[in-house]
């Protein structure tokens, strides 16, 4: 028969068994609960990805979204035949053009043909008509601000504008933007290589990761100079100087990349895409004119290896090469003096092991 207990004797019962101490965990308990927050992985581990992810997509809508809003003219290069047209087109379009004077119109095209200048304008004062000769390659945005200036200046003056292209885009490049693509392209592979290489150190002696990046990089100028010349018709530059533009492209890329991995670590990849890739591409010239670009993006852009390599592109497609050497000058130091710093990383940590020591 059950027994029931009082009031008292329940409460009596309760405080008891509220203050009872609870068993202690056993060692195994406790060593999981240790081992558990010991491998919590900390906060920069998060913070880090995620950081690196929000800043490349910022700086990639930023640079090609943003240097595409508004392009202005600033200083580009124009032919003027005769003194007196050269002073007034100055004085109209001020900042907007850089007036040439040239002595006549044949002159002003010679100097299209030479990429000195983009457009050529001639005319006589009684006549009542100018002509303006472009030079469609140097880019549609660049082309269209200049008939677009030169036709103010026209409607201003109450003289008729005849435009007419002397450079144009080959067939199969209307838009001009297979000079861009390819550039891209090949700087995009020369990344990937290096990004490869990367995880390579392992496995690759130095020298052995050297051979592969400079083959590989022969491999990719020669591959997207036949496809985008002699297959699609749409870059007409002669083929070895271009595989040797594309080659000095991919190993530029390649090496950077590799030097940025190398000397920065995990967060190398991705300052090499901020560099390569988004600011690099992006102020390459080929979408927007360097003419047109804002000053700091025109600052840059012939000097990272993207835009140089689309002025020699544009320059052997077009021009006959005639302002190649600078671009080439580019690409090669860039190449060359990463592969110096590549080379001397051991070197350099050998150094501060014996320092320590």
């Amino acid at each position: 028969m059950a027994t029931r207990l009082g009031p008292a004797a329940e409460a009596d019962l309760i405080t008891a068994t509220a203050t009872t101490p609870s068993p202690s965990p056993s060692p195994s308990t406790s060593d999981s609960s240790a081992s558990s927050a010991a491998t919590a992985p900390p906060v920069r581990l998060w913070l880090q990805p995620t950081v690196i992810a929000l800043v490349v997509v910022a700086a990639f809508i930023g640079c090609y979204v943003g240097l595409q809003r508004d392009p202005q003219p600033h200083r580009v290069p124009v032919a003027v035949a005769g003194q007196e047209l050269s002073g007034e087109v100055r004085q109209v379009l001020g900042d907007s053009v850089d007036v040439h004077p040239v002595a006549d119109a044949a002159t002003g095209r010679v100097e299209v043909e030479r990429r000195d200048v983009v457009a050529a304008l001639s005319g006589r004062p009684d006549s009542g008509r100018l002509r303006l000769e472009v030079g469609g390659a140097n880019g549609l945005s660049t082309t269209t601000a200049v008939k677009s200036l030169m036709g103010a200046y026209a409607h201003g003056t109450g003289q008729r504008l005849t435009t007419v292209d002397v450079v144009p885009f080959a067939r199969f490049d209307s838009r001009g933007l297979a000079g861009f693509y390819m550039a891209f392209g090949v700087t995009l592979a020369g990344f990937a290589l290096a990004q490869n290489a990367l995880g390579l150190a392992n496995h690759l002696h130095l020298r052995h990761r050297f051979w592969l990046l400079s083959g590989a990089s022969v491999a990719i100028g020669i591959v997207a100079t036949v496809i985008a010349g002699p297959v699609l018709g749409a870059v007409p530059a002669p083929v070895m100087p271009m595989t040797f533009t594309l080659t000095l492209l991919a190993a530029a890329a390649a090496f950077t990349t590799k030097l940025l991995g190398t000397y920065l670590g995990p967060v190398g990849v991705p300052v090499a895409t901020l560099l390569l890739l988004t600011v690099g591409n992006s102020t390459s010239g080929a979408a927007i004119g360097p003419d047109l670009l804002p000053s700091a993006a025109r600052a840059v852009s012939a000097l990272l290896p993207p835009g140089a390599a689309v002025r020699a592109v544009t320059d052997l497609s077009y021009f006959h090469g005639a302002q190649a050497v600078q671009p080439l000058t580019t690409l090669a130091l860039w190449a060359v003096i990463a592969a110096v710093l590549v080379g001397l990383r051991p070197r350099l940590r050998r150094r501060r092991t014996h320092a320590r020591g």
